[in-house]
């Protein structure tokens, strides 16, 4: 089962749970609080003193089937490659746990993520099932990742997809709509400046 949910809601029902083994998996150097585990491809084990680290070298997880009672995958599966496998481990690994991935906005938005990401991830909420479909830039980036972590205090709903799942994870890999065709960033900034010189005028 899988379904929406926000980042205040998981980190009050982690709050709630001290006993929980909560896995934070690609947690970079950002790690949730809540986590009693974390790991990445990097060796951060000096980076985190306080938690267990475990460094990831194969693509099937080092950890036991059902190993946590909640495991966190913040901004991680539009990274990587083979996605279906990586979900099923998150399936795997966990009885429960939260998915957190940018929205296809966000993701065309952002210079960095241009090339470092490799899926789109919409949210179905019909079948409740994620639609996972290979990335697509419809427009130039604009924006880095530190101004995109700014709005994100204001727009977060239209930049990020937030998810909670627990016993499986439904998705569906989808192909790309082709009818869809690249907006052109500098036709908007023409008709933007277009439109503010016609006020002025008035």
């Amino acid at each position: 089962m899988i379904k929406r949910t926000s980042k205040i809601h998981i980190e009050k029902i982690l709050s709630e749970n001290p006993n929980w083994k909560i896995l934070d998996v690609g947690c970079g150097y950002d790690a949730n609080k809540y986590a009693t585990t974390v790991s990445d491809i990097l060796d951060l084990s000096n980076h985190y003193k306080d938690k267990s680290f475990v460094k990831i070298t194969e693509k099937k997880l080092p950890f036991n089937d059902k190993e946590f009672d909640f495991v966190i995958a913040s901004h991680v599966t539009e990274h990587v490659e083979d996605v279906s496998f990586f979900l099923g481990e998150l399936a795997r690994i966990g009885k429960k746990g939260y998915i957190e991935v940018p929205t296809r906005l966000e993701d065309n938005l952002v210079f960095e993520n241009k090339k470092a990401h490799i899926w789109h991830l919409v949210f179905d909420d019909i079948k409740n099932q994620i639609n996972i479909s290979k990335k697509q830039q419809y427009f130039e980036p604009v924006l880095t990742v530190g101004t995109i972590k700014k709005l994100n205090d204001y727009f977060r709903e239209s930049l990020v997809i937030e998810l909670n799942w627990e016993d499986t994870i439904e998705f569906n890999i989808v192909d790309n709509d082709s009818t869809l065709s690249k907006v052109s960033i500098l036709n908007l900034l023409k008709k933007y400046f277009s439109k503010r010189i016609r006020l002025l005028i008035k």
